[in-house]
C-alpha cells in the first residue's frame, strides 16, 4: 500500500489490505493463545492483556502519524501506509526468539521439543516446569478436536456459548461506531477540531488498557468485564441524549462520553475476550474454539461497519442508546454465565476437578468476586 502511486492505486491498496487483513485475523487468535500458553500461571492475565495494549497503541500511533501537520495529507498518506512495514520487520526479526509453545508439544506427545522451548523460557527451571505440564496434561497426547466435532459436542457447548458471546458483546458494544467515526461525532458535538477528540480517544483506549494489565491478576477477569459492560452502557446513554440536545455544554458532555466509554471499553470488553475463551478450553478443542472466535469477532465487526451508518441516519443520535440495550443484555450475560478464571489452571480432558460448567439455566457457582461480595464470602 505503500507504493500505491507507483501503479493502479486502488487495486495495490486492495491487494495490501486483504494481506494486511489476512495476518490481523491470524494474530488476533494466535497471539493471545500462544502468550497464554507460555506465561506463568500468576501472570497469564497480566500477559494476555499486553497484546491489547500493543494493539492500542499501534491505533494511537496511527492516529497521530494520520493528522494533517504529519502524513495525512493528499502527497503524504501512501507513507502513512508504508509505515506498517517497521512493525512487522521487527516482528519477523523477533519471531526467532519465541520457541514453540511446550504446552501445545506437550499436548502433542512431543516431550523433547516441550523440553526444549521450555529451557529456552524458564532455564534451570525447565525440568520443574515440565514435570507440571505433564501432571496437568496427563502423559498421552490430547485428542485433536475440529470444527465440526467442537460444534457437535454437548461437553463444549457452554464454554463455546461464554467465548463466543464474550466476542460479540465487544464488537456490538459500539466501540468501533465510536472509533471508525469518531470525527463526524465530534463534529456533531460542536468540537471545533474533531482530531483533536479522535486522538483523545486514543490516549484514554492506551492508558485504560494499561490499567487493566495492573488490575486483571487482582480484581479478576469477571468483575472487569461486568464493570466494563455497565459503565459502557451508561456512557452510551449519555452520549446519546447529549448529540440529540446538542449545544456547547452538552457537546462538552458527549466528548466526556465518548472518552469515558473508550475507558470502559479498554479495561475489561477490549482485551479480555481475547485470552478467557483459552482459560475456558481443555488442549484439544483449545485451537478450533478460538479460531471460531476469531470469525465471530471480525465478521461482527463488519456488520457493525456496514450498519452503523443506515442506523445513524435512521435514528440519529439515539443509535447510541440501542448500543446501551445491548450491552446491558451483554452484563446480564456476563453475571449469569462468565466464570472466575483467575488463578486457575487450563482444563484437562476428563479432570474431575474441571468438570464442565454449569447448564445455561443453573445457577452459577459462587467462584466470582461479585457473587463471593453478594453472599459475604472470600473468594
Amino acid at each position: 500500500m505503500g507504493g500505491a502511486k507507483l501503479g493502479p492505486t486502488y487495486i495495490l491498496i486492495i491487494i495490501g489490505r486483504f494481506i494486511v487483513g489476512a495476518y490481523s485475523g491470524l494474530v488476533s487468535v494466535l497471539v493471545p493463545l500462544y502468550v497464554g500458553e507460555v506465561a506463568p500461571l500468576r501472570l497469564r492475565g497480566a500477559l494476555g492483556t499486553l497484546h491489547q495494549l500493543g494493539i492500542v497503541l499501534g491505533i494511537l500511533g496511527a492516529q497521530v502519524l494520520g493528522l494533517r501537520a504529519l502524513l495525512g495529507t493528499a502527497g503524504a498518506w501512501p507513507a502513512l501506509f508504508g509505515a506498517g512495514l517497521l512493525p512487522a520487520a521487527l516482528q519477523l526479526l523477533l519471531l526467532p526468539l519465541c520457541p514453540e509453545s511446550p504446552r501445545f508439544l506437550l499436548a502433542r506427545g512431543q516431550r523433547g521439543r516441550a523440553r526444549r522451548g521450555l529451557s529456552r523460557l524458564a532455564g534451570p527451571a525447565a525440568e520443574a516446569g515440565l514435570a507440571a505440564l505433564e501432571a496437568e496434561l496427563g502423559r498421552g497426547p490430547a485428542p485433536r478436536v475440529g470444527f465440526l466435532e467442537l460444534l457437535r459436542s454437548r461437553r463444549y457447548r457452554q464454554p463455546l456459548i461464554v467465548t463466543l458471546g464474550l466476542q460479540l458483546a465487544q464488537q456490538f458494544s459500539g466501540i468501533n461506531a465510536i472509533f471508525y467515526y469518531s470525527t463526524s461525532i465530534f463534529e456533531g458535538a460542536g468540537l471545533q477540531d474533531p482530531a483533536v477528540g479522535t486522538i483523545g480517544t486514543g490516549v484514554v483506549n492506551v492508558a485504560a488498557t494499561a490499567l487493566s494489565v495492573v488490575l486483571v491478576e487482582r480484581a479478576g477477569r469477571r468483575l472487569l468485564q461486568l464493570l466494563g459492560l455497565l459503565g459502557m452502557m451508561g456512557c452510551a446513554g449519555t452520549l446519546g441524549l447529549a448529540l440529540k440536545l446538542g449545544g456547547p455544554v452538552w457537546g462538552a458532555v458527549a466528548l466526556a462520553s465518548a472518552l469515558a466509554f473508550v475507558g470502559f471499553f479498554a479495561v475489561g470488553p477490549g482485551p479480555l475476550p481475547w485470552f478467557v475463551g483459552a482459560e475456558l478450553f481443555p488442549p484439544g478443542p483449545r485451537g478450533a474454539a478460538l479460531g471460531l472466535a476469531g470469525l465471530v469477532n471480525w465478521a461482527s465487526n463488519t456488520v457493525v461497519a456496514m450498519a452503523f451508518p443506515p442506523l445513524q441516519d435512521a435514528l440519529g443520535p439515539l443509535v447510541f442508546l440501542l448500543f446501551g440495550g445491548l450491552l446491558g443484555g451483554f452484563a446480564l450475560f456476563t453475571f449469569l454465565l462468565l466464570p472466575e478464571t483467575r488463578g486457575r489452571p487450563f482444563p484437562t480432558e476428563g479432570d474431575p476437578q474441571n468438570p464442565p460448567p454449569p447448564s445455561l439455566l443453573s445457577p452459577p457457582e459462587k467462584d466470582t468476586e461479585l457473587q463471593c461480595l453478594a453472599t459475604h464470602e472470600e473468594p
